[in-house]
Order: C-alpha cells, then sequence, then structure tokens
C-alpha cells in the first residue's frame, strides 16, 4: 500500500470542493460559445480529435470542464473565466 499523498493537481476533488467550483461539460461548452450548433455536431467534432482541453486532444464529450481550462477548436480559442458560468 502507498501511503505518498496524490500531487494535489492530480487527486479527484472532494464533493465539496466540486460543489465550490463551477463546472460545464465540453459539449456545453461548444454549444454555449457558439461553436457548435447542436449537441450532436459537438459530440461528432469532440469523437473526431477536433478539440483540445489544456492543449490535449480529448474525445469524451463529458469531460468536466472547470475556471482556467482552456478549449481550443476549429482555430478559435475558448477560456473558462467565471463571466462563462454566469447564466
Amino acid at each position: 500500500m502507498n501511503d505518498v499523498p496524490l500531487d494535489p493537481e492530480k487527486r479527484p476533488a472532494s464533493a465539496e470542493e466540486s460543489a465550490a467550483r463551477p463546472m460545464m461539460r465540453l459539449d456545453d461548452v461548444l454549444k454555449r460559445a457558439g461553436c457548435v450548433g447542436t449537441g450532436g455536431q459537438a459530440k461528432i467534432w469532440i469523437q473526431d480529435g477536433q478539440v483540445t482541453v489544456n492543449g490535449e486532444i480529448e474525445t469524451r464529450r463529458r469531460k468536466q470542464l472547470f475556471l482556467g481550462d482552456v478549449v481550443e477548436t476549429m482555430g478559435q480559442s475558448i477560456t473558462l473565466d467565471e463571466t462563462f458560468f454566469d447564466c
């Protein structure tokens, strides 16, 4: 058994931490930013590897994104800040 604490950047967030931070799924980010018109279009772009999150290709459309994450697709860059989560 390894008792070394996990790096805070790699450890899963607790329920309290998750509730305190705004979160949005990748497919919803693409729709909200106006990159795609439908969830179906977002799904295709994501599964085809046309979307990166923080510089890494992301193929999970339900990937949870938080403040500070950067999404790039089709030459457009979207940085998630507080105003992005305002409804």
